[in-house]
């Protein structure tokens, strides 16, 4: 009979990310910026 893996790790555990990381996706975030004009959208990234 085939062996039943119920157990699953969690994927939290697995990830791990640099603070560098972090910090440059926070700081992306802050720098876009989304406008909206009628049906259209508009991604600016502002330096």
């Amino acid at each position: 009979m085939a062996k039943l893996y119920t157990f699953q790790e969690s994927k939290s555990d697995l990830l791990n990310p640099k603070e560098s990381t972090i910090e440059f996706l926070l700081s992306y975030s802050k720098a876009l910026s989304v406008m909206k004009y009628k049906e259209y959208e508009f991604e600016s990234l502002l330096n």
